[in-house]
């Protein structure tokens, strides 16, 4: 009778076992979406300013209209990526943050727009937001780390396995992004 009660405890302990490393499964999992989705509100929130800055420096700018242009098709293409995944999304990101750098860099040019008091509260909204997409993708990429960790090292590899757990793609710069950008001033 000791000897079966002895049995039960350790299948009790193996199942414990394993639903433990399940749970932090699906904790980690949980827990990259929910950084995926500060990302995205951030994201978002890029989009809607963006419209609003184009729009004041309109008035200003009217010789860089392909600077212009430029933005509204990065906006464009980076709203569109949404659907695809997160190298899309990604790449497009930096297409669009290389052409708000471009559009800053032109924005020197014109002493008057940079006076602008709605454009000063728009560039450091967008500032402000630029930040938190830095801090939210840094910590989505820490909790992708976390998962495809647990994913693929032992024993949790194996219960990942079963119940058919993927690893998570990091959220990236694109090559050439890296660098900041270049002011001269003359």
């Amino acid at each position: 009778m000791i000897g079966f009660l002895i049995f039960l405890g350790v299948i009790a302990l193996i199942l414990m076992f394993f639903a433990g490393i399940y749970n932090s499964l699906v904790t980690l999992k949980n827990q990259v979406k929910n950084a995926w989705s500060q990302i995205d509100v951030q994201l978002k929130r890029r989009y809607d300013l963006i419209p609003n800055l184009v729009e004041t420096a309109k008035g200003y700018m009217a010789h860089e209209r392909d600077t212009l242009e430029n933005i509204t098709k990065a906006r464009s293409a980076a709203m569109n990526a949404q659907s695809g995944g997160v190298g899309a999304i990604s790449k497009a990101e930096t297409a669009l943050g290389d052409a708000l750098s471009k559009f800053l860099l032109v924005v020197e040019n014109y002493p008057e727009l940079k006076a602008n008091q709605n454009f000063l509260a728009l560039q450091e909204e967008l500032t402000s937001t630029e930040n938190k997409i830095a801090f939210a993708r840094q910590s989505y990429n820490d909790q992708v780390l976390f998962l495809n960790n647990k994913i693929q090292m032992f024993p949790s590899n194996i219960i990942a396995d079963m119940f058919n757990f993927k690893n998570e793609e990091f959220f990236e710069a694109e090559e050439g992004s890296k660098e900041a950008p270049k002011v001269k001033f003359s």
